[in-house]
């Protein structure tokens, strides 16, 4: 047995704490040892060669691995819309994720993916990113669920809760990372108040569900690199949040200073052996860090490894863990019950959905996206699931006795023509990669201050600069197309095509695949039927077709507002240097501005009718309160709503102000009513001291509850935080 397996044993039988037992570890250590435990160790260049050969994280990047003793060291996978690495379950990106509403299907999707990472040798997870998007046209908002700090916070900590069942787990991107293209250069700065009520609170949620790590983002704030920032990672996450757990940089640019970072209080520079390897030694020679920084860091890694391998559970994760028929029908569950109905008029005296298998001929399947796999973007977070369906193919699969034509061009009059002679349309529109994703352009690899941080080339690398190949080649592999929307609308063509078929066949349903909010007003009152289906997965199309059925009654809810104007966003320039965020963002600030949205945040339509009918004060202290809400289905389908708790605080510093405070998910039967129990938060009502230096709750007596079924709700309920 190991004396890493030992000390797991001594954690596990309540003999040591992890502390104990990482000191003890971390006393046997030679000093080459102690100091690779702060970085990769697959040297650096060798790791982008191996990234360009099989992809990235094809397999864990392993950092701080000590044999000789058994210290499996940090073993990285990344999300988070499933394992990365291997042909794991390609789940809908967190976006879609969020509109599900439903945590404990989001945890029941991190026990998933833990245990696909740990069939892989993974045991960190580098998946749940709760990035705050302050605009829609972040390139990786399909990361994150959603605008709003609660149900952010709500979000991770449930795929927290399911991976650390098998897995360490890793939130990311701290902090203030909504920018893609600018994300290497830009400064954000950040009033301290808004920092703490805005930006950070879903950060600190899921430090107090006992994440195991944090990953620093590449932009600076205020003036500092997050990756060596003291105030975030020190006096924040440390001394005010209490986090004992590990600290890690984001990927090769993640930090600029090997020194500096330690001292800030960043523990692991990730995934491969680069500026600390090359010069940590001679830095903590200069007097620039020093041995007990060292030491603190590397006692932080080994305590978090222990914890984790006594409480983790055991099991079979064998090759049949990948994608198997349980986690691909998840999949579809989660992807049905995240797409978001947005429109769904009569036509001819019946909404248009849902379509009867049984009583539709014929369908016309149009758009460039009906045949695409289009799970997500293709960076970081890219899933190589072993199949997939297309729209296409789960429409064909639902209507088997029905003709199917498709017309996959961008030809408005095609198009027509098809919609003219089915009795039902359905347009496929949105985003692909090429449009929103990852991004990493080729700056990145040709900037002198960022090829800084890129370790001396070995020879074989060298010749073949000499040979006419660039920096901007042996990196490739690293890099991604997408970055920020350009347009918050869809391709003029899809608009066009959108118009014809409408104008065709009046049974026409436009099916949207995208991120975040997309402006809808050239278009969506010349079309009965809009569904939001998102990036949605391996078993997209299936889902997809469950919703157009009624095999599903749609239950997604937008996670954020749609403006109808881009004037009702934040400024937003992708290409910035610097900029400013300021608390008003979303719903928000449509409220601030006094405009109403093409659809306010929460919004979704069912197959049924819903009432919010009586709400009664179950529990409450100073930090929040548990509501007992009844539902009624007024309709004649079985279904599931989303009750949303809206609360504001009319003493304030910012009075009458509405934000998210409580959301549950709830089954009703059609005809019937049931009752659900919805926990409601006071925290996001709190406010920054500056005096005081923390955050201050509202008396609960003052707030005021709003019960219902989206933001400013006319049919809901009012009630005050206390009886």
């Amino acid at each position: 047995m190991t004396d890493f397996a030992k000390m797991v044993d001594a954690v596990r039988a309540g003999d040591r704490t992890p502390e104990q037992a990482a000191d003890a570890l971390y006393a046997l250590l030679t000093d080459d040892e102690r100091v690779g435990l702060l970085d990769g160790d697959t040297p650096f260049w060798e790791g982008l060669g191996m990234i360009r050969a099989e992809g990235y994280n094809a397999r864990p990047y392993v950092q701080g691995c000590v044999e000789r003793v058994g210290i499996p060291g940090i073993r990285f996978v990344d999300g988070p819309r499933g394992c990365v690495a291997g042909q794991g379950t390609a789940f809908p990106v967190s976006t879609a994720r969020g509109a599900t509403w439903d945590t404990a299907l989001e945890e029941r999707v991190g026990e998933v993916i833990g245990r696909e990472v740990r069939a892989q040798g993974g045991n960190f997870y580098g998946g749940v990113c709760v990035n705050l998007p302050r605009h829609p046209a972040w390139g990786r908002l399909q990361e994150t669920y959603g605008d709003d700090p609660y149900h952010l916070g709500e979000f991770g900590a449930a795929l927290v809760r399911g991976t650390q069942k098998y897995v360490m787990a890793c939130v990311k991107h701290y902090a203030l990372n909504s920018m893609e293209n600018a994300r290497f250069t830009v400064d954000v700065t950040v009033a301290e108040d808004v920092l703490h009520d805005v930006y950070l609170p879903h950060f600190k949620r899921i430090v107090d569900e006992g994440v195991t790590g944090v990953m620093t983002s590449y932009n600076s704030v205020n003036g500092e690199w997050a990756g060596q920032h003291p105030y975030l990672l020190t006096e924040v996450l440390r001394e005010r949040w209490g986090f004992a757990g590990i600290t890690v940089s984001d990927f090769v640019w993640g930090i600029r200073d090997p020194a500096k970072s330690l001292e800030a209080g960043l523990d692991l520079e990730e995934p491969f052996a680069q500026q600390r390897t090359t010069q940590l030694r001679e830095r903590l020679a200069a007097g620039e860090t020093s041995w007990a920084s060292v030491e603190r860091s590397g006692v932080r890694l080994l305590a978090a490894q222990l914890r984790s391998y006594a409480a983790r559970l055991d099991g079979d994760f064998g090759p049949g863990t990948m994608a198997a028929d349980a986690s691909r029908a998840l999949a579809r569950t989660v992807a049905a019950r995240a797409m978001v109905l947005l429109k769904n008029d009569p036509v001819q005296g019946a909404p248009v959905l849902p379509l009867d298998p049984a009583r539709v001929g014929s369908v016309a399947v149009i758009g460039r996206l009906a045949t695409a796999p289009n799970m997500g973007d293709h960076g970081s977070s890219d899933v190589h699931a072993p199949s997939h369906v297309t729209p296409l193919e789960g429409i064909t699969a639902a209507f088997p006795g029905a003709e199917i034509s498709l017309v996959e061009d961008d030809d408005p009059r095609r198009a027509a023509e098809a919609a003219r002679s089915a009795e039902v349309a359905v347009v496929v529109a949105g985003y692909t990669a090429l449009e929103e994703g990852e991004y990493v352009g080729a700056d990145a690899t040709t900037r002198p201050e960022l090829l800084a941080l890129f370790p001396p080339a070995p020879p074989e690398v060298l010749e073949a600069m000499r040979s006419g190949a660039t920096a901007s080649e042996h990196t490739e592999a690293i890099t991604a197309g997408g970055g920020d929307r350009v347009s918050l609308t869809l391709r003029p063509v899809d608009e066009e095509i959108i118009r014809a078929v409408s104008a065709a066949n009046p049974r026409t349903v436009v099916c949207v695949v995208a991120a975040g909010a997309v402006l809808t007003e050239n278009w969506r009152r010349e079309v009965p039927a809009i569904l939001l289906t998102w990036y949605p997965g391996m078993e997209g199309g299936h889902a997809l077709a469950d919703i157009l059925t009624g095999a599903h009654n749609p239950s997604g809810r937008l996670p954020f507002a749609v403006p109808t104007l881009p004037e009702h966003l934040p400024p937003y320039d992708r290409d910035a240097t610097a900029i400013t965020y300021g608390r008003l963002h979303g719903q928000r600030l449509l409220d601030d501005l006094g405009v109403r949205p093409a659809y306010p945040h929460g919004y979704g339509l069912a197959y049924t009718t819903y009432s919010v009918d009586k709400v009664v004060t179950d529990a409450a202290d100073e930090n929040g309160t548990r509501l007992r809400v009844r539902v009624s289905n007024t309709g004649d389908r079985d279904g599931r709503h989303v009750v949303q708790v809206y609360g504001r605080h009319p003493q304030g510093p910012h009075p009458d102000e509405k934000v998210l405070v409580g959301f549950a998910p709830v089954d009703v039967p059609a005809g019937a009513s049931a009752v659900v129990d919805v926990d409601v938060s006071f925290v996001p009502l709190a406010h920054w001291d500056a005096t005081a230096r923390c955050r201050v709750l509202p008396a609960a007596e003052e707030v005021v509850l709003t019960v219902g079924s989206y933001a400013h709700d006319p049919d809901a309920l009012v009630v005050r935080g206390r009886r």
